[in-house]
């Protein structure tokens, strides 16, 4: 099929240019809301895609229009043959992007930038390090501001993930805007959102209204600049006048963006999610393997996407835990 046979067009009208794909399931990180505490199962090795796999099913999204690709995981960087991936993926016609915990990326600085990725998606969900290990349940905040602060120095552009939970890190919000004031780096705070095993309650959700209420508390009118935002952004965007990096918050919950969504995504074993919070999938790689086309499936699974989060598209549908229990963990979706 061609860049014109619409088949990552969906019902509503919203075309799907951008397609994020989860290398691997596993993680060096163990953070309370992408993964239950009694862990996940894992795929068997065999049922994961390979290198050649990923290359072949990223070239055929490519083809029908995606245009922008983003790596995740689990952490991407621990899947050994990554830097195959990288060299393959580079050799398409997209722009390649990458999403990390940033705890052992100072090791491939080189790679990522022989391969052009220069967009960082990084994740720190406090600048405090005993918070950090509560909620990582691992010792590694030291490593991963480092790693942030030298991924800055080299050049790449950084986005740094916080998750906001309330009575947890809630009061760092400013704390975080603070860095934009000597580093060019974006916060981007996301509200608290369910999935199976993380124990979502609204009442841990910290709003889009939440934030921006501290905001306006800590900085005069005067200082906070709204930004525009880019076609298709998740984030609503702003800058603190004189300040070198900015903020934004992703408000999933309370003000959803699904009206200008392009996004697909692709699990670790080869299944095709049309939103991160629908339970539907659709196997593309037992199709590939078969040798069958997998673009008649890649269009079905487009077609039925919904037009609000997998069909969740009221907060009190959202409370409903059979409504999302059913979807994957975080971490077996990719971040």
């Amino acid at each position: 099929m061609s860049n014109h046979s619409k088949i990552l067009q969906d019902l509503h009208g919203r075309d799907h240019a951008y397609l994020r794909i989860s290398l691997i399931e596993r993680c060096n990180l163990r953070c309370n809301y992408c993964m239950p505490e009694a862990g996940v199962q894992l795929s068997p090795k065999s049922h994961l895609m390979t290198y050649e796999e990923i290359y072949e099913i990223a070239k055929i999204f490519v083809n029908n229009g995606v245009t922008k690709i983003r790596l995740t995981g689990g952490e991407p960087l621990i899947r050994k043959d990554i830097p195959t991936i990288l060299e393959k993926l580079a050799s398409l016609p997209v722009e390649l992007s990458i999403t990390s915990n940033a705890v052992i990326i100072d090791k491939y600085i080189n790679i990522l930038k022989a391969n052009s990725v220069y967009n960082i998606n990084v994740s720190l969900d406090s600048l405090n390090a005993e918070k950090f290990k509560h909620i990582t349940r691992r010792n590694e905040f030291k490593r991963v501001y480092t790693n942030i602060l030298l991924l800055i120095k080299e050049g790449f552009k950084v986005k740094m993930n916080v998750v906001l939970i309330k009575d947890f890190n809630d009061n760092e919000i400013i704390d975080f805007i603070q860095l934009t004031k000597d580093l060019p780096i974006s916060i981007r705070f996301i509200e608290f959102m369910p999935f199976d095993g993380n124990k979502w309650d609204i009442s841990k959700m910290v709003s889009y209204a939440n934030v921006i209420k501290q905001v306006n508390t800590s900085f005069s009118v005067n200082q906070i600049r709204r930004l525009q935002d880019a076609p298709n952004d998740t984030s609503k965007n702003y800058k603190i006048n004189g300040y070198k990096g900015s903020f934004a918050i992703i408000s999933s919950v309370t003000n959803p963006f699904c009206d200008s969504c392009n996004r697909l995504r692709l699990t670790a074993n080869g299944q095709l999610k049309n939103c991160l919070f629908s339970s539907g999938e659709s196997d593309l790689l037992t199709a590939l393997r078969s040798g069958n086309s997998i673009e008649p499936i890649i269009q079905k699974a487009v077609r039925a996407k919904f037009k609000i989060r997998g069909g969740m598209n009221t907060i009190e549908k959202l409370q409903e835990p059979k409504l999302h229990n059913n979807n994957r963990s975080m971490i077996t979706i990719g971040g």
